[in-house]
């Protein structure tokens, strides 16, 4: 038996301002989205590149306030990236951690941390 990759569920409560945040901002695609009824809270999967999330206003389906951490090759490019796009409401710096990574915190409007992160050795060669 094998296992694939999990995949973190997020907690929202605003459709309009998950889509701004995670695609407008993040640049995230989304994959598909699923309601049982019309007025029905969402559930989606988005992507970026081999990063997938789902996106969820069902109460129950996860707490506000997680952290997901992601790998990148290039967080220089990508700081550089959502730097340009001037986000009103979040403009996440990179932070050399103790530790030897180099990452990129960004939170969502709904208090959940996605942290990007390039390990020393990508830059390094090490």
């Amino acid at each position: 038996m094998t296992c694939g990759a999990p995949i973190p569920i997020l907690r929202i409560f605003d459709e309009a301002k998950a889509r701004e945040y995670y695609v407008g901002f993040l640049g995230f695609k989304i994959d598909w989205e699923n309601r049982f009824e019309p007025d029905a809270p969402l559930y989606a999967q988005i992507s970026r590149g081999r990063a997938v999330l789902h996106l969820s206003e069902h109460h129950g389906d996860s707490s506000p306030g997680a952290g997901v951490r992601i790998p990148v090759g290039d967080l220089d490019g990508l700081h550089a990236e959502l730097t340009a796009k001037k986000y009103k409401y979040n403009r996440p710096g990179i932070q050399t951690m103790p530790w030897g990574l180099r990452e990129l915190t960004a939170n969502d409007p709904f208090l959940n941390r996605i942290i990007f992160y390039e390990e020393k050795s990508a830059k390094t060669g090490e």
